[in-house]
């Protein structure tokens, strides 16, 4: 765990993210989303836990006003366990509250449990559900929230 480290995602991390998507998501997001984000989306900031030169988790996020939408977030599933997601999660929101966000929000799908007690260990509460937001299962979606 002492190599591990948080650093934002650069276009050299693109191979990395694509393996996490892959193995993470049934429809994982294309390296050409990635790449929009990175390179012309100046509401997104994305981040990743590098295990020396490889990154094993990342995050993205859009500030939007006071508020900042999470977006994206992925361990790699050979890193689950760790308190690599914790550690990837505490590091944006630092990130975040000190570039003047005053509360976070996602989406998470509603099977993935995991996910959820991670972010609710986090302080994210439950505010709502999005139906059938996910298009590849149909699953529905729980909007959390945490307000600083």
């Amino acid at each position: 765990m002492n190599r591990l480290r948080l650093s934002p995602m650069g276009i050299e991390d693109l191979d990395d993210i694509e393996q996490i998507e892959r193995l993470s998501f049934s429809t994982p997001w294309p390296r050409q989303a990635f790449l929009k984000e990175l390179c012309e989306n100046r509401l997104a900031r994305y981040f990743i836990i590098r295990d020396g030169d490889r990154a094993v988790a990342y995050g993205g996020m859009w500030f939007i006003m006071d508020e900042a939408h999470i977006t994206n977030f992925a361990v790699h599933p050979g890193y689950r366990g760790r308190g690599i997601g914790k550690m990837l999660l505490k590091g944006m929101i630092d990130y975040g509250t000190s570039n003047g966000m005053e509360s976070f929000t996602l989406e998470v799908n509603e099977s993935n449990h995991i996910a959820i007690g991670l972010y609710s260990g986090m302080g994210f509460v439950k505010a709502g559900v999005r139906k059938g937001y996910y298009s590849d299962t149909g699953e529905d979606a729980i909007i959390m929230w945490l307000r600083l």
